[in-house]
C-alpha cells in the first residue's frame, strides 16, 4: 500500500507500515527525527498523490477540550476556526481508506463523534492517553496486548519546549497494529464519499 502519514514528526507510524513492506512517506511542517521517507512542506501539496491510505496527526493544541479555558480567545483571533477547516480537509480528502487521530475535542461536536477511542494500555503500553479516531473505509482498531498499567504519564508531564512533541507521539504499540491490521487490508481503488459528516459505521 502507497501510506501517508500526515503531521507526524517522530516517524512511528511511517516506520511501522516501512517494516511491513509498504511505501510510507510522513508530510510534517517538522523535520523527522529519523530519517526515512519525508516531504517537509503543506500537506496540501501532496494530498493529491495517489495514496491507499492516510493516517493523519493534526495539531491539537487549539482542539482539544483538557486547553477548553482557552478557548474563548482562541475563537475570537480565529486560531480555533483554522484548526477546525483544517481537520475538515483532511477528513475531506480524496483517499479511500482515512484515519484521523486526536485527543477528546471538540472535533466530536463540531464535525461528528469519532468511531473508537483507544488507550495505549490496550496495546502494550501501560499508560492513559485517550486518544479518539475518525475512520473512512476502515475497521475498527483491535487491542493487541491488553496491560494493566494506567499512568498517567502524559497529563503529569511538566512545562518544556518539547512538551507538545512528547505528548503526541504515537506508542508503538499502536503504530504496529495500524501498520498490521489496516496494512493488511490492501488498497481501496474506490474513492468513497467524503468522511466528513458520515456516520460511524464500524
Amino acid at each position: 500500500m502507497k501510506v501517508l502519514v500526515a503531521c507526524e514528526f517522530s516517524g512511528a507510524v511511517r516506520d511501522a507500515f516501512l517494516d511491513l513492506g509498504h511505501r510510507a512517506m510522513i508530510c510534517d511542517l517538522l523535520e523527522t527525527e529519523i530519517a526515512g521517507p519525508h516531504y517537509r512542506g503543506d500537506i496540501r501539496e501532496v494530498l493529491t498523490e495517489p495514496w491507499d491510505l492516510m493516517i493523519a496527526h493534526p495539531p491539537c493544541t487549539h482542539l482539544s477540550t483538557s486547553g477548553a479555558r482557552h478557548f474563548k480567545a482562541k475563537r475570537e483571533d480565529g486560531r480555533q476556526a483554522g484548526a477546525i477547516e483544517f481537520v475538515r480537509m483532511l477528513l475531506g480528502a480524496p483517499i479511500a481508506r482515512i484515519a484521523l487521530e486526536n485527543p477528546v475535542s471538540i472535533i466530536s461536536t463540531v464535525i461528528r463523534k469519532p468511531n473508537q477511542i483507544i488507550q495505549p494500555w490496550m496495546f502494550g503500553t501501560g499508560e492513559t492517553k485517550a486518544t479518539a479516531l475518525w475512520l473512512k473505509g476502515l475497521p475498527l482498531l483491535r487491542p493487541t496486548n491488553m496491560v494493566t498499567g494506567r499512568v498517567g504519564r502524559i497529563h503529569a508531564m511538566g512545562p518544556s519546549p518539547d512538551r507538545g512533541k512528547e505528548r503526541s507521539r504515537t506508542v508503538p504499540g499502536i503504530a504496529a497494529a495500524m501498520a498490521e491490521q489496516w496494512g493488511s487490508l490492501g488498497p481501496l481503488r474506490i474513492v468513497q464519499r467524503s468522511l466528513v459528516g458520515e456516520q460511524a459505521t464500524s
